[in-house]
């Protein structure tokens, strides 16, 4: 288990996921094809979303939408009722773009922070005396 995942206390709780991840998430999971609501809730457990909120879906895919960043259409079934299928539009991809830069120059940050959030762990354990036996 990595120094990091010893550190934590079972009753901490701390989203692995940065801000507004789903955004970027879901224009990629766009880019790679269109596709409905409810696939895109099962495309987003590879992303760390393993509950998703349908809800939280939604409000994030009107929210691109308005913006302009995808459109939708009524696509009908033949198994049920019509399905909104959801595509990423020109200005989406710009987007997605934007945000990929940013996550990268994140990860650069993180990875910072985390070296050295190791060190000290190490350090502090190194500084720890062992118990005694007796």
């Amino acid at each position: 288990m990595p120094i990091i995942e010893r550190a934590m206390t079972a009753d901490t709780t701390v989203s692995a996921l940065p801000k507004n991840f789903l955004q970027p998430c879901l224009l990629l999971l766009l880019r790679e094809q269109p596709a409905h609501g409810y696939e895109l809730l099962e495309r987003l457990r590879a992303f760390g979303f393993e509950r998703s909120d349908p809800g939280r879906l939604y409000r994030s895919l009107r929210k691109l939408e308005d913006e302009g960043l995808v459109r939708s259409a009524w696509e009908p079934s033949s198994s049920g009722p019509a399905r909104r299928i959801y595509e990423i539009t020109r200005a989406g991809m710009e987007e997605l773009h934007r945000r990929a830069r940013g996550l990268v120059e994140a990860r650069g940050t993180l990875d910072t922070f985390l070296g050295r959030y190791e060190e000290f762990v190490a350090l502090r354990r190194a500084q720890v005396p062992a118990p005694s036996r007796g």
